[in-house]
């Protein structure tokens, strides 16, 4: 279970046929974000298993989630901006209903990621899902 928006994003990924176009276009997405605000970046939105410094600030807003985020690293903030994809708008039971190793696997990133980077966007997810297990 997906977003328009993130399936919308597992087409353009169609188009792109190596590892390194959608490297690119991951960065894109990343660069493509507004800046997390500085009274965000902050201990309790930082998640931890990350190499690189990421922070998460996750709200629930009319039921709906939504969450914003920063990374020192081009490559994480790109990631950052493809879980804002799948999960933004999603209600609490249907964050806790996405396999997010699934949908990632449909833009063939699970396959290109660092054991580092892998373990991050673990995190990250954790993080999301943990926000939204206390709500839901």
């Amino acid at each position: 279970m997906a977003t328009p928006a993130f399936e919308e994003l597992v087409e353009d990924f169609e188009f792109l046929d190596d590892w390194e176009d959608r490297y690119r276009h991951v960065i894109d997405q990343g660069k493509a974000m507004d800046p997390l605000a500085e009274a965000f970046r902050v201990p309790a939105t930082k998640v931890n298993g990350c190499a690189s410094q990421v922070w998460l600030h996750a709200q629930f807003d009319g039921g709906k989630l939504h969450f914003d985020g920063a990374s020192d690293a081009m490559i994480v903030s790109g990631l950052i901006a493809v879980l804002r994809t799948l999960y933004n708008g999603l209600s609490a039971s249907e964050v806790l209903a996405v396999d997010a190793r699934a949908e990632m696997g449909r833009l063939g990133l699970n396959d290109h990621l660092s054991a580092q980077r892998s373990n991050g966007l673990r995190a990250m997810i954790e993080r999301i899902r943990e926000t939204a297990a206390q709500v839901g």
